[in-house]
This record gives structure tokens, sequence and C-alpha cells, in this order.
């Protein structure tokens, strides 16, 4: 069984939430991930929804500012909350910049000399980690849904997308819609990927839902108020792209909501309802 570290075990709404480190064979790294487990999970395994962070974010963002485990604790749903990037791997520049390297991983496995030997982020969020979640904790690998925000919205995204059989479900909030045509998404696309601009399109949610539909509907939360909405996010070119495709979405705008947590928290109990729905449907 691999080896996992346990930081802290705190009570919470009758559940328990851990933080907790693994050496990653995926990442070549230590990675860390937190764990809210509901008190049905003492009697019986459970369904979990993951959770991708966003730009500058660890593991303990969502669990601190969400808001979730109270209503997750009702509906019997495990969180796991994954950090958003390889830490201390000696790569040049990993801390250069807050939108590149540590805190940005992107969810992409990198290709590039240095990147590529600790920055394979999708392997790592969509296999080792959810393998080690299910041998570790009392969760039912077949019942698994996945959401994020921001960069994190993106990688939820592109792993519905890409393994449409893997989640049940799949959610965002204001996420990163076409990653291959935003400065964010550019640099670090550019970085990990390389220059080959055919190459990020397996990372762009925009480009994938042209091809990959899901069975059931995408749900996605964005704040009108956002100042990144126009330039970074791009949700309409999503939309559209759904539109073309017979992809079922519901995209809410919301007036005076911006990029943060407490747009986050606003909305959160939607969506683990939307989740809920399907995480106890019977197949």
């Amino acid at each position: 069984m691999e080896l996992l570290n346990i930081h802290s075990k705190t009570r919470c709404f009758d559940g328990w939430l851990y933080n907790c480190s693994h050496p990653s064979s995926v990442c070549n790294s230590e990675m860390r991930f937190a764990v809210f487990l509901p008190p049905q999970a003492e009697t019986q395994p459970v369904p979990a929804l993951y959770w991708l962070s966003g730009l500058s974010c660890t593991e303990e963002n969502f669990m601190a500012k969400a808001g979730a485990q109270r209503l997750a604790s009702a509906l019997g749903i495990a969180l796991i909350a994954a950090d958003t990037s390889p830490r201390n791997t000696g790569i040049a520049g990993e801390d250069d910049d807050w939108d590149l390297g540590s805190s940005a991983g992107f969810y992409v496995n990198a290709t590039q000399p240095g990147w590529c030997e600790h920055y394979q982020m999708y392997d790592y969020v969509t296999q080792e980690l959810p393998a080690l979640i299910e041998a570790q904790f009392a969760i039912d690998p077949a019942r698994k849904s996945i959401s994020g925000h921001s960069m994190g919205g993106h990688g939820a995204l592109i792993a519905a997308l890409k393994n449409p059989h893997a989640y049940r479900s799949v959610s965002a909030f204001a996420p990163i819609c076409v990653p291959s045509l935003c400065p964010w998404g550019e640099k670090a696309f550019t970085a990990y990927l390389g220059d080959d601009r055919d190459s990020w399109m397996a990372y762009d949610a925009t480009s994938l839902v042209t091809a990959h539909q899901l069975e059931n509907p995408i749900f996605i939360d964005q704040g009108n108020d956002d100042k990144f909405l126009d330039v970074q996010l791009n949700p309409l070119a999503f939309k559209a792209a759904c539109e073309t495709s017979g992809q079922a979405l519901t995209l809410r705008f919301h007036d005076g909501y911006d990029h943060s947590y407490f747009f986050i928290a606003t909305f959160m109990e939607d969506h683990l309802r939307f989740h809920a729905d399907y995480l106890f449907e019977q197949v």
C-alpha cells in the first residue's frame, strides 16, 4: 500500500477533515491533498467530489473557504481537494511567477524539458490521486464527480471530457474555457507543452467538447463582475461549442459577483446538490 502521511485530522460537521501528503510517482515529488469524509463513511463507502483549485491556491483553499462541508456531511459526499502543482522540485523558474510553476500546474502533462520530470498533473488528478484515495479511504470508486474554479475549472472540464465514463458529473466556477487563446493559458501551455499549438488542443475544453460529449449536462457558474471574464475565461465560446456539438450545458451569469471564494461559497450548495443528483443515481 502506498505511503500516506496524515498531517492533521480535524472533526468537522460530524465528519473528519484530513490534510495529507504522499510521495507521488507520477509527479516525482511529495504531493499534498485534503479529504473531508462525511460521517456516513464510518459505515460504508461514500461517493466523492474531486475539487481542483485555481492559480495561487493550495489544497487548503477550498476546505477553508468554500463552506462545503456542512451540506456534504448531510448528503454523505466526500470532498477531495488536490494541490495545484508539484512543489520544491528545483526546476529553474518554478517560483518566479504566480501564474507559472508552483501553484500553476494547469492540470496538463508537461512535455518540455525540466517541467516534464514533475508536472504531470493531468495523470495525477485523473489517475494516481483517485487510486490512492480509493485505497486509503472509504470511497466508492464507481461514484465520483469533479468540479473546480478558474484554472481548476479548466482542469475539471478537460478531465471529464477526456474521461466521459470516469465521472458522474462535472461543474465549474469561472473556468478558463479556452486556455489556448488566453494569456494565462498561452503562457502555461508554451512552457509546459511547447510551441506546437496543435498539441494544446488536448487540454482545451472548448476544442475537446466538439468531439467529446458527456451524457449528463455540464454546470457552470460565472460572475459578471469577474475582472478576468473577458480576457481570460471566455465562457461564451465554450457555450457556442456546446451548442454546436449538442453538449447539454447550464451556464449561469450572476450580477455583482467576482472571481473570489465569496462567489464560490454563495453558490456551492447548488453545485453540491447538482452532483448529488448523479452521484446517488442508480445506474
